[in-house]
């Protein structure tokens, strides 16, 4: 046996008799198709719910009403954290998360929410729909019995909430913090007691103390969720997550019983989904950092030595995968592909940017 079918075996038989044996077939109602999809998130969290909502609206517009998509906020149908597994075993038929959760399936499923040092978001979008990613992420998700799209993106998000300043690498040593994917193996390797939990248990968790810090997604999100309130330090620049998509994956099965249009109309909402979640997030952030730090937050930059623990750090977490094939495919493509950009966009839109601000600057 192969590994890719080693890995849809065990991913799919490994899912509980219980799970599958909730399966409701979908809804046909005068020719109408309603699609359950479960989430991540908790209903209504700012910028990432915006994602599931264009989605949904979008398919059911592009089909006329023939294919209604229903979401189910983290908890409504399963935990946040166990979407992934409802899909590949039937219980819900499609979801709406950020693929690095579910790197415990497979660590490659990182690169298609982000890895450390890795794509910006415009990167990101070069890769994926220029350069191959898309159908790398098919090839990933269909060892599971999924057909993936990234419907989502936060652009760049902050380094993280502290309860102290953090001045040098011996600062994170014990330091508990919450953290996904790559990213939080690469901070364990500083010394961090890393955790993944849900965006919606995040504030209780360090009300709590069961956490000193965290990370989320930008000041947007981040005032939203009320992070100000218990950890007076910021810092806006983060090496984990420079870009991070957000994917709906909908069961194999499921998805190649809907007719061609229907797929058409998925693939093309979830496009859409992230392009716009892009702009919202973009709009939103600027004026959020400006009222946070109004608000008394201390907005601080980590120092070049932290930065460099990073960077050795996550090149570890990486080099340590690269045994496994398919993750080795993955990770030379979007290695390639942001070589090949941000060669381009240093010399362009980073030069004109860095000379456009001094001159408007100086004409004030």
């Amino acid at each position: 046996m192969d590994r890719r079918s080693f890995l849809k075996t065990t991913a799919l038989g490994g899912a509980s008799a219980a799970a599958a044996s909730t399966l409701a077939a979908p809804a046909f109602a005068q020719g109408k198709r309603t699609l359950t999809m479960v989430t991540t998130w908790p209903r209504g969290l700012a910028g990432v719910w915006d994602s599931v909502e264009r989605f949904a609206t979008s398919v059911t517009e592009m089909t006329d009403g023939a294919l209604t998509i229903e979401p189910k906020a983290a908890g409504e149908l399963v935990g946040g954290l166990e979407v992934f597994d409802a899909v590949t075993a039937g219980q819900a038929d499609m979801y709406h998360g950020a693929d690095y959760y579910f790197t415990g399936q497979h660590p490659a499923m990182a690169y298609f929410t982000t890895v450390p040092f890795g794509m910006t978001a415009p990167e990101m979008m070069v890769w994926y729909y220029g350069m191959g990613g898309m159908q790398l992420h098919h090839n990933l998700g269909e060892i599971f019995g999924l057909k993936s799209f990234i419907a989502g993106q936060t652009g760049a998000q902050g380094g993280g909430w502290f309860r102290k300043e953090m001045t040098s690498p011996a600062d994170f040593q014990g330091l508990k913090f919450r953290m996904p994917g790559l990213g939080g193996e690469a901070l364990s390797k500083l010394g961090a007691s890393v955790q993944t939990i849900a965006g919606g248990e995040i504030y209780q968790a360090l009300s709590s103390g069961a956490l000193d810090g965290t990370e989320w997604i930008g000041p947007w999100s981040d005032e939203k969720l009320g992070l100000q309130e218990v950890c007076d330090y910021y810092y806006p620049a983060g090496f984990h997550e420079p870009g991070a998509a957000l994917s709906v994956a909908t069961n194999l099965e499921v998805f190649e019983g809907l007719t061609p249009s229907q797929q058409k109309a998925i693939e093309v909402a979830a496009g859409d989904a992230h392009q716009h979640n892009y702009a919202l997030f973009m709009a939103n952030n600027g004026p959020a950092l400006q009222r946070l730090i109004s608000g008394g937050t201390q907005v601080k930059e980590f120092s070049s030595e932290i930065w460099d623990a990073y960077g050795a750090a996550s090149k570890e977490v990486l080099d340590g995968y690269m045994d496994d094939e398919l993750f080795a495919e993955i990770r030379t493509s979007a290695e390639a592909a942001m070589a090949s950009t941000s060669g381009w966009a240093a010399r362009s839109d980073s030069a004109y940017t860095a000379q456009r601000d001094r001159v408007l600057a100086n004409l004030k």
